[in-house]
């Protein structure tokens, strides 16, 4: 059923991916900040440890107990400062994660809706499944480490001051030796890029591939086409594996960097402390607390590197995303309006291009000799395609979209039925009374399905509604279609999957429950067409015809043989 409201239009910046991340970032500047001071408050803390255990064992050796306890002290309130800024540091973090995370599933959700049927004509189901299956997770990633890694920086500052207050040469090292080693991880950064962003493609497509698989499952079962898919699926997910490995040999590069490189700058500052220990340019309370600055600076440095991984693979999945939100959708509407009121008939709704009019209070039948035609003019009275079509004299692609998706209703047999509540399912809008479920059940004769279900409507529909066949959905979507009770409603073969006793009854009640309203079948059933007011033949794209069932069957052959099938 093709009549989703249009989606609110506030889309973020899709120019790039830096500036999705800096929306994203912005969005939730507060929690970002604060999360900010506390990994700094929570790196000090950290920072400033072997400071005071240094004065400490200065006091121990000059035999200074007031000041021993004093620096004792001291170490123990950075503890605790650690504890307490650790903990919140986290809870903010988190947020920051899920925040970011779902602000880039509801922007894509809405970018979604906002496409409609243009979606699945530019993207893969896989491209779009992808976003909420790893992308969310690697933005989300790229804001935490935000946190640490700006607290980080500022260790690493405050450890450099410290160190060059203490001993030039040692703090040189370190001011010299941190830049160093993140040149040398640069070189690295890009060829994992590239690499993540061609296992992200290969990811997609083998999310589409399985997606066609599971929907398809009973055809292929049908044909025996299992294995001929199972093995297609088996290669693909090798060049997955092996673009996975292919990441991985790289990040196995990044996590040696991560332990070599600071490794071999704790021993360069371990081994001058040593010396100038001995030299006695520094005291020993200065060589322990040298020791553990080199210690220290593990953590940040190694953050400092997570950072720049995650962060580029926060770009790559920012990049995807943005590719979803730079799709502008091929239907627009415009800023006219109808003289009609929400609750009074609009008027004629005409197609210029195939003479097709669909009138208020009347039940139209539309036989296409091809089924393709049928289908086009459908999409574009429904204002899904691009069509010289008026509502009520006025041209409908002037018309705001949620006028027309308010208006026209267009149910074709590609609807799905979703995961929830039945009851739910059918009444989408949650405005419809007992009554009405019970005369739409009535009037698409799926009396029966809710009959037989334990729970009723109550009961619970799975993926799809696959635990109903395929007559039982398409009775199921026509309830649906006739609660949503639009004003104009379009359904295409509502009943071609349907036995012909229950089409029979359908075709009886279809036009008592849309009294007063206008619709447009377009179908060749002969039980359907032989129950409408009026009936349109097309042939090529245009009427030719039009008339009753029975006055078209005796002058128009041609339609007599697209609605019998030659058997006439």
């Amino acid at each position: 059923m093709r009549s989703l409201p249009v989606a609110d239009p506030g889309i973020p910046d899709a120019r790039g991916p830096l500036r999705y991340l800096w929306w994203v970032a912005r969005g939730q500047a507060v929690p970002l900040l604060a999360g900010v001071g506390l990994a700094v408050l929570w790196w000090l803390g950290q920072a400033l440890v072997p400071a005071a255990l240094g004065k400490a064992i200065d006091a121990m050796a000059a035999a200074d107990a007031g000041t021993l306890i004093k620096w004792s002290l001291v170490v123990l309130g950075l503890g605790v400062v650690q504890a307490v800024a650790g903990v919140t540091r986290h809870r903010f973090a988190t947020f920051a994660w899920l925040s970011a995370a779902y602000r880039t599933v509801q922007v894509t959700v809405r970018q979604a809706a906002r496409l409609g049927a243009t979606l699945p004509k530019r993207l893969s189901t896989g491209e779009v499944v992808s976003v909420g299956n790893s992308d969310i997770a690697h933005i989300g990633n790229a804001m935490d480490i935000l946190l640490r890694g700006a607290g980080a920086v500022v260790a690493i500052v405050a450890v450099t001051v410290i160190l060059i207050a203490t001993s030039v040469p040692l703090g040189l090292v370190v001011l010299i030796g941190v830049p160093l080693m993140a040149a040398a991880v640069g070189p690295l950064l890009k060829p994992l890029h590239r690499r993540q962003h061609a296992q992200r493609d290969l990811q997609g497509d083998l999310a589409t591939r399985a997606a066609d698989i599971v929907a398809g499952l009973r055809v292929l079962r049908g044909v025996g086409g299992e294995q001929v898919f199972a093995a297609r699926y088996r290669e693909e997910s090798q060049r997955v594996r092996q673009a996975g490995v292919r990441v991985a040999s790289v990040e196995s590069l990044l996590e040696g960097a991560q332990i070599l490189l600071p490794g071999v700058l704790i021993a360069c500052v371990t081994w001058l402390g040593a010396h100038f220990a001995l030299d006695g340019r520094i005291t020993p309370g200065q060589l322990v607390a040298f020791y553990g600055y080199a210690v220290f600076l593990i953590a940040p440095l190694r953050t400092l590197t997570e950072a720049a991984d995650k962060l580029t693979k926060g770009h790559v999945a920012a990049r995807r995303v943005c590719r979803i939100l730079s799709l502008q959708p091929e239907i627009t509407g415009g800023d006219g309006r109808l003289s009609a009121g929400p609750n009074t008939l609009p008027g004629t709704l005409r197609d210029g291009e195939s003479g097709v009019e669909v009138r208020p209070g009347r039940l139209t039948a539309l036989a296409a000799a091809a089924p393709e035609d049928a289908i086009a003019v459908a999409d574009r009275l429904g204002r899904f395609a691009p069509g010289d079509v008026t509502l009520g004299g006025a041209p409908l692609a002037e018309l705001p979209l949620a006028e027309v998706r308010r208006h026209i209703l267009v149910a074709d047999n590609g609807a799905r039925l979703f995961t929830g509540r039945l009851r739910d399912e059918l009444d989408v809008r949650g405005t419809a009374t007992d009554e009405d479920v019970r005369q739409a059940l009535y009037a698409s004769c799926a009396e029966d399905i809710v009959a037989a279900l334990p729970e009723g409507l109550d009961a619970h529909v799975a993926e799809s509604g696959r635990e109903f066949s395929g007559g039982q959905q398409q009775r199921l979507r026509l309830a649906r279609a006739l609660l949503a009770d639009a004003q104009i409603l379009i359904l295409v073969e509502p009943t071609s999957a349907v036995d012909a006793h229950t089409e029979a009854r359908v075709a009886e009640r279809l036009g008592k429950a849309r009294a007063g309203r206008a619709t447009l079948v377009c179908t060749t059933s002969p039980l359907v067409l032989d129950r409408a007011d009026h009936v349109l033949y097309v042939e090529d794209g245009v009427v030719r015809a039009e008339g009753t069932h029975r006055e078209l069957l005796g002058r128009v052959p041609a339609y007599r043989a697209t609605v019998t099938r030659g058997e006439g």
